[in-house]
């Protein structure tokens, strides 16, 4: 059995999965950065979370475009965090809305972004473990 190299993660579909993350990177740091300068005393836990997400996504993004073990690992981190964050501000969303009275990226799982923050790191994991080494 012969081992293979890691494929880098920015090679094929990789690219559009960075694009996206670029994306989502860019709009939660400015939603946020919007949302503390203007109206911080209305919602500050929701966000600070987004601006949380929107580093998270920067540095998938970053992990995922770069390459070597160090990037990959910073790849996993943050696709990791993204998905236990989505997954547990999504379900304090729906279970208690009164701590959040103004939406986060990761708030109803993503609804406001039609579910994408959602899907995406289960498409960043995937990915990820697809281009790994064997």
């Amino acid at each position: 059995m012969s081992e293979r190299a890691a494929t880098p993660t920015s090679s094929g579909p990789g690219r559009v999965l960075i694009a996206v993350y670029a994306i989502f990177a860019l709009a939660a740091t400015a939603r946020a950065a919007v949302q503390i300068a203007t109206k911080f005393s209305e919602a500050p836990v929701a966000y600070l979370l987004s601006a949380f997400a929107g580093v998270v996504y920067i540095l998938a993004t970053i992990g995922l475009a770069g390459t070597g073990p160090g990037r990959r690992r910073l790849a996993w981190a943050a696709v990791g965090i993204e998905l236990v964050g989505v997954l547990a501000v999504g379900t304090i969303t729906v279970l208690d809305t009164t701590d959040f009275p103004d939406d986060t990226v990761w708030s109803l799982y993503g609804r406001g972004y039609g579910f994408v923050p959602l899907v995406l790191p289960l498409i960043g994991l995937w990915w990820l473990r697809r281009t790994r080494a064997r």
